[in-house]
């Protein structure tokens, strides 16, 4: 190995152990996870799963015929609104819970969502969804992207439908791109805490249960449940490098 190669390494230690150090620290002194998994924390992780699973579902189904499109077609505004859509990827969190609060409150045509948004269940499947979209048409798009249009040009010649080349075609070759965008807006939404603070704090999902229990009792008491989020998300994490190294090989 020469000096450069050396010097270079270097740099990529450092930047391990100043991610690795606090994770395994965190590992190896959980705190009292037992008393940590109560009815409480049982009612924030269901919701918090649940709305996750929604959100990412409603994500897909705009998504992947969004997606389709936009890698298919050029035409005038298609930078903007593409900037437009990946937006909330920059927008610091609390904003974004104010952006989606003053919507309900002052677009006249939004005033009824009011009762199902703040405080309740589809106010946090709102945030995860608003926040997860970015990910996932990233993905999908990206996927497109890769498939061969000669391949639906001969699908079609062979007096196939369009929609039919779609999803006889097209789609099962973006799968590995699929996976990762599911996966991506899964683990972006339900990893959400600045907004949902300002939109639905009730029901409570698990950051900000964590926050809660910092904030009131201090750190002993936020840190096993936040070990079990690590934990959660390093399983969310495996598999979407199991799921990237597929769509790499192919």
């Amino acid at each position: 190995m020469e000096k450069f190669d050396y010097f270079n390494l270097f740099f990529l230690i450092i930047l391990f152990l100043f991610l690795f150090i606090p994770i395994i620290y965190m590992l190896i002194s959980p705190g009292n996870i037992t008393n940590a998994i109560n009815n409480t924390f049982i009612e924030s992780f269901k919701n918090t799963i649940l709305a996750g699973i929604v959100s990412t579902l409603l994500a897909l189904f705009f998504c992947v015929p969004a997606g389709y499109f936009l890698a298919r077609n050029n035409f005038k505004f298609k930078n903007f609104i593409e900037g437009i859509i990946d937006l909330p990827m920059a927008i610091p969190h609390s904003v974004i819970g104010i952006i989606i609060l003053s919507s309900i409150y002052g677009i006249s045509f939004l005033s009824f969502t009011q009762n199902y948004i703040i405080d309740n269940f589809w106010g946090i499947v709102v945030v995860y969804l608003f926040v997860g979209i970015p990910y996932m048409l990233s993905n999908v798009k990206d996927g497109f992207l890769s498939v061969d249009e000669n391949l639906e040009h001969v699908s079609r010649t062979l007096g196939a439908s369009k929609i039919k080349t779609f999803f006889e075609i097209s789609l099962p070759l973006i799968k590995p791109n699929l996976i990762s965008g599911i996966i991506l807006c899964f683990a972006r939404g339900i990893s959400e805490v600045g907004a949902i603070l300002i939109v639905a704090y009730y029901p409570k999902t698990v950051p900000v249960l964590i926050l809660e229990e910092f904030t009131s009792f201090g750190i002993d008491y936020s840190k096993p449940i936040a070990v079990i989020m690590i934990l959660f998300s390093m399983i969310l994490f495996i598999i979407l490098r199991k799921f990237g190294q597929v769509k790499k090989s192919n």
